[in-house]
C-alpha cells in the first residue's frame, strides 16, 4: 500500500518508521528537513510538498500539533488532491469541534476520513504499540484498522467523528487526575516516615492501584523503571499533558459538563509548566510536594 505520512515529529517519525517496516511504500512530508532526512533513513521517500506527497496514495497519515494546522493541511493540501479512494487517517490530538469540521470536509467531498488520536507516547510510537482511538463511520474505520494496527497494539473504535479525540481527551485528564493523586499520596506517606517503596509495595497491590502508580512510578527508585530515574527526561512531556487538558477544559466548558478535579489538574499543570518545567515529563509534578 502506498501511504503518504504528514508530519514526522516525535510520534509521526517512528510511527511512519513502523509503516515502511511493515512493507508499506511511505511518501513522507514535513518542514524540517532534519526530520525529512531521518525518515529517508527508515526507507520512506521524502517529500517538500504536501500536495506532491499525497499524490497516488492509498492512505494518509497525519500527525501535527494543532487543529489549526490540521485543518490547513487537509483543506489546502489533501482534500481535492488525494486520490478520491484514499481513506484520511488524523492522528494528531486537537479539539473536537475541529476533528468533525475537518471530516465533515473529507466526507463532502468524498472521502473517508477518521479522527484517530494515540496513547503510548514516544516509546510505544518506536515500538509500534500506540492505541488509537477512532472516530468515524464504520466503513472509515474498517478501512483505516488495517493501516493503524501496522503502528499500534490496539485500534478501538470509539464512535462516529469526534470520538477519538473525546476519547483522548477525557483519557488524559483523568491520567493527569491520577498522577497528580498518585504524587501527593507518596510525598505524604514519605512526610509520615514511611518507606516510599513499602508504600509502593502496599498500595500497587490494594486499592491504590492505580497506571500512574504501578506502571509510571513518579518518584525516583521506586517501583518500577520509569521517566522519574532518568531525571524525568523523555516519556510524556509536562507541555503535552497542559494541551490535552486544555483541550478538555474546552470541551467541558462547550459540553456544560462539570469538572472541578479535572480543572484543578489543568490549574496545577499551568502553574508547574510555566514555571520552566514543560520539557519534563508530566510525572515531574511530584517535586511540586
Amino acid at each position: 500500500m502506498k501511504i503518504a505520512f504528514i508530519g514526522l515529529g516525535n510520534m509521526g517519525g517512528g510511527m511512519a518508521a513502523n509503516l515502511t517496516k511493515a512493507g508499506h511504500e511511505v511518501n513522507a512530508f514535513d518542514l524540517s528537513e532534519d526530520a525529512l532526512a531521518a525518515a529517508k533513513d527508515k526507507g520512506c521517500t521524502t517529500f517538500t510538498d504536501a500536495r506532491e506527497a499525497v499524490q497516488g496514495a492509498d492512505a494518509i497519515v497525519s500527525m501535527l500539533p494543532n487543529g489549526e494546522i490540521v485543518k490547513t493541511v487537509y483543506i489546502d493540501s489533501v482534500i481535492g488532491h488525494a486520490p478520491q479512494g484514499a481513506v484520511l487517517i488524523d492522528c494528531s490530538t486537537i479539539d473536537v469541534a475541529t476533528a468533525k469540521e475537518v471530516a465533515a470536509a473529507a466526507d463532502g467531498a468524498g472521502y473517508a476520513m477518521v479522527d484517530a488520536p494515540v496513547s503510548g507516547g514516544i516509546a510505544a510510537a518506536n515500538g509500534g504499540t500506540l492505541t488509537f482511538m477512532i472516530g468515524g463511520s464504520d466503513e472509515a474505520f474498517k478501512r483505516a484498522e488495517p493501516v493503524l494496527q501496522d503502528m499500534g497494539k490496539a485500534v478501538i473504535h470509539a464512535g462516529d467523528a469526534g470520538a477519538g479525540q473525546t476519547a483522548k481527551i477525557c483519557n488524559n485528564m483523568l491520567l493527569a487526575i491520577s498522577m497528580i493523586g498518585t504524587a501527593e499520596a507518596m510525598k505524604m506517606a514519605q512526610k509520615l516516615g514511611l518507606d516510599p517503596q513499602k508504600f509502593y509495595e502496599i498500595s500497587s497491590q490494594s486499592s491504590g492501584y492505580c497506571w500512574s502508580l504501578n506502571a509510571y512510578t513518579p518518584m525516583p527508585g521506586v517501583g518500577v523503571d520509569s521517566p522519574a530515574d532518568n531525571d524525568y527526561q523523555g516519556g510524556f512531556a509536562t507541555a503535552l499533558m497542559l494541551k490535552d487538558l486544555r483541550l478538555a477544559m474546552a470541551a467541558a466548558d462547550e459540553a456544560d459538563a462539570a469538572v472541578p478535579l479535572g480543572a484543578r489538574a489543568a490549574s496545577l499543570y499551568e502553574d508547574f509548566s510555566g514555571a520552566g518545567n514543560g520539557g519534563l515529563d508530566f510525572s515531574a509534578i511530584i517535586q511540586t510536594y
